[in-house]
């Protein structure tokens, strides 16, 4: 459990939300009994529960059976981000956050050696791509992998099924990758179709929505809310490609009891400390991994290697092992490279600290 800290950081503006017709409790939130076990007695008599619904750059909004409220951004708080459950004191100052049932993040985007949050305590991932130019293998096998890892259940939304000719061949070469894995294909802007997806967003369940930018995850949101929520724009006709307007995460309350986690289209998914994902979305591959006579085999031209033994009799598909080496090398790379940066901040801040004690004893003349 986080430790407690009564950090000065209040809350202001508590407020129920417009749309809400009667006071939130807990369990609209997606409460369960994993947090509930993590509470002391004094936090059941003295202390207010809250979920994270939004993080901007200033602050958080937080969600209570008291309402809607802000949490200024603090240096002293942890890192966190929509979907965390934080205790707070009666004057709404934050004391703990509650340990996380998952949590989905990934290596900031660009040349920047940094791990962003995406989104936590989340049961079901919903890894949605479109069936027009959009559609790619390889990216469904990414966001497969960190599914995996966090221990979430993933299902496959394949969108713009209506201007697809060959939905039924895409949707089985996806199926080929899992045959357990839960596909559906639909229209976004189909609200009948869209019902199938209710059985996963039932009362004390979180569903977080991602994908790459403009594959119609706005639009589905906005489908399953019945509103306008998000911002949706239409395709562009040089390359049927959607445009980005998600842009930032978000959580939202679903009339079937379960919480919705919506998440920014992502040009750039960047995997870090994510091997047992890798190795559970890719399990085919992985078998024939573990028979090399060689541990640190290259799976180039190695004595005794399984896998070239494998693409060689056409046992095993070439894109998914060259995919499979892609996500190993860049998970292991980002993984050392923030482990590097985690020990450079921790080596600063021990030199300032050394600092700002031997000033201390100067100004006191030890």
């Amino acid at each position: 459990m986080t430790p407690t800290r009564n950090i000065e950081c209040t809350l202001v503006g508590f407020k129920m939300n417009s749309n809400a017709n009667s006071t939130l409790t807990l369990n609209q939130l997606g409460w369960n009994n994993l947090f509930h076990q993590q509470l002391t007695l004094d936090d059941l008599e003295h202390h207010q529960i809250a979920r994270i619904s939004e993080h901007h750059r200033s602050g958080y909004t937080l969600l209570s059976e008291s309402g809607e409220a802000v949490l200024p951004i603090h240096k002293a708080l942890p890192d966190m981000t929509v979907g965390d459950w934080l205790v707070l004191d009666n004057q709404g100052q934050f004391l703990r956050m509650l340990d996380r049932q998952s949590l989905f993040s990934r290596k900031a985007a660009g040349s920047k050696v940094a791990e962003q949050l995406i989104a936590a305590n989340v049961n079901s991932l919903f890894i949605v791509c479109s069936l027009n130019d959009d559609f790619n293998l390889s990216r469904i096998e990414r966001y497969l992998s960190i599914a995996y890892d966090a221990n979430v259940e993933p299902v496959i939304i394949l969108t713009k099924a209506d201007l697809c000719n060959d939905v039924e061949e895409k949707r089985a070469q996806v199926q080929a990758l899992d045959a357990m894995l839960f596909i559906e294909t639909l229209n976004a802007l189909d609200a009948e179709q869209c019902q199938h997806l209710l059985s996963w967003c039932k009362q004390g369940k979180t569903v977080a929505f991602m994908g790459s930018s403009g594959v119609g995850k706005s639009t589905l949101v906005n489908t399953l809310l019945g509103d306008y929520t998000q911002i949706t724009a239409g395709i562009r006709e040089d390359d049927s490609k959607g445009r980005h307007t998600t842009t930032s995460r978000s959580l939202h309350l679903l009339q079937s009891g379960g919480v919705l986690i919506d998440t920014p289209g992502m040009r750039e998914l960047q995997i870090h400390d994510c091997a047992d994902g890798v190795e559970q979305a890719f399990s085919d591959v992985q078998s024939l991994v573990d028979r090399c006579r060689f541990s640190d085999c290259k799976h180039n031209n190695e004595p005794g290697c399984a896998v070239v033994q494998a693409l060689n009799n056409g046992e095993v598909d070439e894109r998914r092992v060259n995919n499979y080496l892609k996500l190993m090398r860049e998970q292991e790379w980002n993984s050392a490279s923030l482990v590097e940066k985690r020990a450079k901040d921790k080596q600063f801040a021990k030199q300032c600290r050394s600092g700002q004690n031997e000033n201390r004893s100067r100004k006191k003349g030890y």
